[in-house]
């Protein structure tokens, strides 16, 4: 039995179709998995940070090398927001998440241990 060229064009065109189709799906699989495995070590971050008590004088001192910069000294406000009151604006995973991943350009994100991260969680709540 022979095929016609229409066919073999054919189904060369399905075999690609599903070819680039499962490399889509991979990728995508990927992307996803990379997501929440991120998430997950984020929440436990998160957990870890909010299960300590920070001190309000050593996130006081990381404020001012690591924020002045962008927030400025009494922390009112230049390149980045007035971070008075900013604990009635955003919950405490919130204010950790945006430190750690810098959600709203231009600001950073920030690598910091647990400990330090609840000293400036510390720190931000007395910014009343």
């Amino acid at each position: 039995m022979t095929t016609s060229s229409s066919s073999a064009v054919e189904n060369s065109f399905l075999k690609k179709y599903w070819k680039q189709s499962l490399i889509v799906l991979a990728i995508s699989l990927i992307c996803v998995s990379l997501f929440y495995f991120k998430q997950d070590e984020n929440n436990t971050y998160i957990l870890k940070t909010l299960e300590l008590n920070g001190s309000i004088k050593e996130g006081d001192s990381l404020f001012k090398m690591n924020c002045v910069g962008c927030h400025g000294i009494t922390a009112r406000g230049l390149v980045g927001p007035d971070l008075h009151s900013i604990t009635q604006r955003l919950n405490d995973n919130e204010i950790i998440k945006q430190v750690i991943e810098g959600l709203t350009p231009p600001m950073p994100s920030f690598e910091i241990d647990p400990q330090n991260m609840s000293n400036l969680l510390k720190y931000l709540h007395t910014l009343n």
